[in-house]
Parts: structure tokens; C-alpha cells; sequence
């Protein structure tokens, strides 16, 4: 169990900060990011795994732009939060 533990730590210290990456044999999380602000480092997962974000905003139906508008009003104080939450990354990179 230590050893796993110290292999996931050089992990993280090998990992760019702010790049967020998919986690496709992760049980529920669909992404990952080692979130980085204010000297500050933190590990975040995000997203459930198997769903998709909206599609492209260009010529995208009005139901996926009001799922997606959705989203984000639901959402917008945890967005606000910045970097280091976990709805920031996933407006950023799914929605």
C-alpha cells in the first residue's frame, strides 16, 4: 500500500499543472488535473465517466445549448470557485 502510495506521489510531481487529461480506466471519473494556483498543487477529478459534454457550439441544436446553458447556471458558483474546483475543469473542458 506505501508503495502505491509513493508511486502515485511521483506521479503527481511528474504531471504539468493546468492540463487537464481523460482517465478512461477510472471506475467513475472521466478526466484529471493537477490544479495549480497560489503555490498551491491539488490532484482534481472530474466529469462522469461515460457522458458526454455538449458538442460544438458551432451549428449545435437548441437543445444541447440549453442543456448546456443549463449546466452552467446550475453550476456558476462552484464555477467561480476557480481552478482549483472540480465544476471549473469541467465547464472548461466538457461543456
Amino acid at each position: 500500500m506505501a508503495d502505491r502510495a509513493k508511486a502515485q506521489k511521483l506521479a503527481k510531481d511528474r504531471m504539468a499543472c493546468n492540463k487537464p487529461q481523460r482517465t478512461p480506466s477510472h471506475p467513475t471519473k472521466s478526466h484529471l488535473v493537477k490544479a495549480c494556483e497560489g503555490g498551491q498543487e491539488k490532484i482534481i477529478r472530474f466529469g462522469q465517466q461515460g457522458v458526454q459534454g455538449s458538442p460544438k457550439k458551432q451549428g449545435e441544436s437548441q437543445s444541447y445549448r440549453k442543456r448546456r446553458e443549463s449546466f452552467k447556471a446550475r453550476h456558476a458558483k462552484n464555477i467561480s470557485k476557480g481552478k482549483m474546483s472540480a465544476a471549473y475543469w469541467a465547464d472548461r473542458v466538457k461543456w
